[in-house]
């Protein structure tokens, strides 16, 4: 379970990210986080699992504050937490095998992942990992080889055999084509059924979060402005979230880049 209260983030600047969000999201669940660019969707993310520190309130994982945790407790923390960017954030010089491997980085010690010293039962869960999203057959081709499609495919491969329980996707389909963007969307609606892992992903088109969430939520100036299930996810609502009218490439535009 993830449980944010009363969190926000202000900037350096002076910009607020977040302002006094309020959550719980139980463990199992698919959420979509929807709003214009600037809502806060990235902001709210990267707190979950700390890559930003909030300025006020606390956030919980498995009843554990992240917010407070240092050393050993944050990193057993994260280690439960997978994220997928739409950058990919793969080593693009190394092979897939490897960037696969590198989700296992937080179960060993520093000088055996430098040296890449990884067990055999961490080997076969990255090859069981590539398998199941169907790239297998890439293990020892390099990252900067493979097209947008195939890159993120690897990304979900490396949170599976990070062992995660959580999954956060930061816009992970925005710089693929239709075609690859449903294979990405079926792979992570697949693990969130097979395996229950919680799945929190910032969406810019309204049908993917219609078609794959089960909750959506909409953010506007950092602040929660619809909560709910798609049942009630109407235009009349996504138009609230947007405070504007809904245009067509909002619904399901066609995103630019990236094969299969």
């Amino acid at each position: 379970m993830i449980k944010l209260q009363n969190v926000s983030k202000t900037y350096q600047n002076g910009t607020k990210g977040l302002n006094n969000i309020n959550l719980t999201i139980p463990a199992g669940e698919f959420v979509a986080i929807v709003g214009l660019s600037g809502a806060g969707k990235s902001t709210l993310l990267r707190s979950i699992n700390r890559l930003h520190d909030i300025s006020e309130g606390d956030i919980l994982i498995n009843g554990q504050s992240i917010t407070k945790a240092k050393g050993s407790q944050l990193r057993m923390i994260r280690r439960n937490i997978g994220m997928i960017f739409q950058s990919f954030n793969l080593v693009k010089r190394t092979t897939v095998l490897r960037n696969v491997l590198a989700g296992r980085v937080g179960y060993h010690s520093t000088i055996r992942t430098i040296l890449g010293k990884f067990p055999q039962k961490d080997i076969d869960l990255a090859f069981e990992s590539l398998d199941r999203v169907n790239i297998a057959e890439k293990a020892y081709t390099r990252a900067d080889q493979l097209s947008g499609g195939q890159q993120q495919r690897v990304a979900i491969a490396r949170v599976l055999a990070q062992e995660a329980q959580i999954i956060l996707a930061d816009e992970p389909v925005a710089s693929l084509d239709p075609l690859t963007t449903k294979q990405v969307m079926d792979d992570l609606k697949k693990i969130n059924v097979e395996f229950g892992i919680t799945t929190i992903v910032n969406l810019h088109f309204i049908d993917l979060a219609r078609e794959y969430a089960t909750r959506i939520i909409g953010l506007r100036a950092g602040e929660v402005v619809f909560d709910g299930p798609v049942s009630e996810a109407t235009d009349e609502k996504f138009a609230e979230i947007y405070g504007r009218p809904i245009y067509q490439d909002e619904l399901l535009g066609e995103p630019v880049s990236g094969g299969m």
